[in-house]
């Protein structure tokens, strides 16, 4: 192929050892503006444009002798080559989403413990791990708060990801979404269905906001679109965004029915009839005292956050604030004494 006419776009890429600080050198004393960051949990990427030129910062990156990372089109897997001054020229595929990774499954047991399991990412949003091994990078579920009520430095971003949601699991949270109105109050219990690049932004948050996200696949890019002005004064609540619509699950306006399992309840959150399948949650709770709940469950994965109360597994009693990965075909039972929230692919 011939790269000088194949080649659709181009970053220069330098290496950080400090991403935050740096970001803000560019952006405050610069004048460049972010257009993309990932992971979200833990930046290490950040892509920035301003006076001609796109940047890609790189955190852990060795100093020399350099990297110009090209774009180009057509252009199934990444080639390189070598200037004489040693720069390396690096020719990438035009698409940023890679490939779903294979699942890798295995039992996550995450416990709310200490100030330790907390670190910084995205927006001065602090993130908790679930599953730190991430299931091979194909699922992610964080646990996100940001003890401050204020207006967030959020910008309107879309993700590129095969499936997400987001829990509000304490305090509240307005928010606005492409194509789906005026700006809402996201409440504890309530629930957002984010489809694949649907633009949307966090506005300013209630003091003790925590929320519960899962992601598909783990490592997902953030882009920045600043085009797009929110709200766009338009309601499209049918629209589709790659096969998926947008849901805000309302705990306040649920209705509890009897669960698959005797002795339990749940309010379902609209995620298998939004998704056509691909996914579901429901928020389930024991009807009187404590119920077991049995697996295994045969699909490709299982989430479960304990929202309130105790669960017992393995002989362990856990607090709120615990998650469970199950990997498929596994056999447990747990005994619920309050409530906690399921997720899985595909929907039951």
């Amino acid at each position: 192929m011939s790269h000088r006419q194949s080649i659709t776009a181009a970053e220069v890429v330098l290496p950080c050892t400090e991403l935050e600080a740096t970001l803000e050198f560019y952006i405050k004393e610069l004048g460049f503006r972010i257009e993309a960051i990932f992971p979200a949990d833990d930046p290490a990427v950040a892509r920035l444009s301003g006076h001609g030129l796109t940047l890609r910062l790189e955190r852990g990156l060795d100093s020399s002798p350099g990297l110009l990372r090209l774009s180009a089109a057509q252009l199934e897997e990444a080639q390189e080559l070598i200037a004489p001054n040693g720069t390396r020229i690096r020719f990438e595929p035009a698409d940023e989403m890679s490939p779903l990774p294979a699942n890798q499954p295995g039992l996550a047991l995450s416990q709310l413990k200490d100030e330790e399991t907390w670190k910084r990412g995205r927006a001065g949003m602090r993130y908790r791990d679930l599953i730190p091994d991430r299931w091979g990078g194909r699922f992610i579920a964080s646990h996100i708060r940001i003890p401050e009520g204020s207006p967030v430095s959020d910008y309107v971003h879309y993700h590129k990801v095969r499936f997400q949601i987001i829990y509000c699991y304490k305090g509240a949270v307005w928010m606005v979404y492409e194509d789906q109105g005026e700006p809402f109050l996201m409440q504890a219990g309530d629930c957002v269905l984010q489809p694949p690049e649907i633009r949307h932004r966090v506005l300013e948050t209630v003091a003790g906001l925590e929320v519960i996200e899962i992601g598909c696949p783990a490592l997902h890019p953030t882009f920045a679109d600043h085009d797009m002005a929110l709200p766009t004064g338009r309601l499209a609540p049918d629209r589709k965004f790659d096969g998926q619509q947008f849901v805000w699950h309302r705990a306040s306006e649920a209705h509890w029915r009897p669960w698959r399992q005797s002795g339990l309840e749940a309010r379902d959150i609209g995620i298998a009839k939004a998704t056509n399948g691909l996914a579901g949650a429901q928020v389930i709770r024991s009807s009187q005292g404590s119920a077991s709940i049995r697996g295994p469950y045969r699909g490709e994965f299982q989430m479960l956050f304990l929202l309130h109360g105790t669960v017992q597994f393995g002989g362990e009693w856990l607090e709120a604030g615990s998650a469970l990965a199950i990997p498929p075909e596994m056999d447990y039972q747990i005994t619920l004494a309050g409530e906690l929230l399921e997720v899985c692919l595909p929907a039951l």
